[in-house]
């Protein structure tokens, strides 16, 4: 292999061509769709791939043309409304998480080139070792122990495999909120939305700070599993208390358990907290999920008067 893991790159001032370009998979998708403008702003040339992930002959063809320094894998299945989907189409759901994923880190080895896979920290639960409320995340190397929707279980089973490919740097995402909350898959218009929430704490991230971070990682040519949360977990309650402070003051929610939760949804779903001791010795200017919210988040949509 001829990429540098785990190692920061170092550009010569003197080398004519450019240093990075990106190849982009999941254009359509809410990771691709905001790793462009991202690009934009740091003059970084990119481009986004034509080919399907389960189609090889496609991917070569893509990085032939585009000849990248770096490949996003932003794409994948997550089922829509939400992850219910997954159940109902199993081989659709394997043929892009996991075929697809695989297929896309192996012709990127083959062509020596680093790929950041966005994957995701939902196959982890609370257990014995890491209770709920403990502050015990899960850290990068624990095995994951949830696979209690098809969806989670084609994640940790690709991601067994791919921590083998050693140009491989796996982002664990968790529970995705932004700014833009007309965008019905941010976490927070989600609960806002619901008529009733559980009430457990959880990891997440915040992609208006943690996607700059991505590209900042494929510049420093970065590797392996990373728990790709900010740190700390907030609970459902506290995040539609910040809601109601900032954005709606007249706004009410509900709870219910989770025993009245799994009788009106498929799959289970997982509530776990995870280490990010790791990205923030990396990224030390990382912050906090509650301040992270308040600063990329509530501050610049509020709409309440003090």
């Amino acid at each position: 292999m001829d990429v540098p893991v785990g190692k920061r790159s170092t550009n010569s001032s003197t080398t004519p061509k450019p240093s990075l370009k990106f190849l982009i998979y999941g254009r359509t998708g809410w990771i691709g769709g905001l790793l462009g403008p991202i690009c934009d702003k740091q003059g970084i040339p990119y481009e986004y791939g034509r080919g399907r992930l389960e189609e090889r002959s496609s991917l070569l063809e893509d990085i032939q043309n585009v000849k990248p320094t770096h490949v996003f894998n932003a794409a994948g299945v997550t089922g829509r409304p939400n992850v219910d989907w997954c159940e109902s189409h199993k081989t659709e759901t394997i043929r892009v998480n996991v075929a697809g994923t695989l297929n896309l880190a192996d012709v990127c080895r083959e062509n020596g080139l680093l790929m950041i896979n966005f994957a995701s920290a939902c196959i982890f639960e609370y257990d014995a070792e890491h209770p709920k409320g403990s502050g015990i995340g899960f850290k990068e190397e624990d095995v994951p122990n949830f696979a209690g929707s098809f969806y989670s279980k084609t994640k940790a089973m690709v991601e067994d495999l791919l921590k083998e490919y050693d140009n491989v740097c796996i982002l664990r995402v968790r529970m995705p909120i932004s700014s833009d909350l007309n965008n019905q898959r941010n976490l927070i218009t989600k609960l806002s939305l619901y008529n009733k929430i559980v009430n457990i704490p959880n990891s997440m991230t915040v992609y208006d700070e943690l996607l700059p971070i991505a590209v900042e990682m494929a510049k420093r040519n970065l590797t392996g599993i990373w728990n790709f949360t900010n740190p700390g977990a907030m609970s459902h309650n506290e995040i539609l208390e910040m809601y109601k402070e900032y954005i709606d003051q007249n706004f009410k929610w509900s709870n219910f358990t989770l025993e009245e939760q799994a009788k009106v949804i498929v799959a289970a779903r997982c509530s776990n907290e995870m280490d990010a001791s790791k990205l923030k010795e990396e990224f030390p200017e990382l912050l906090s999920i509650r301040e992270s919210l308040i600063k990329y988040v509530f501050e610049p949509n509020k709409k309440t008067s003090a």
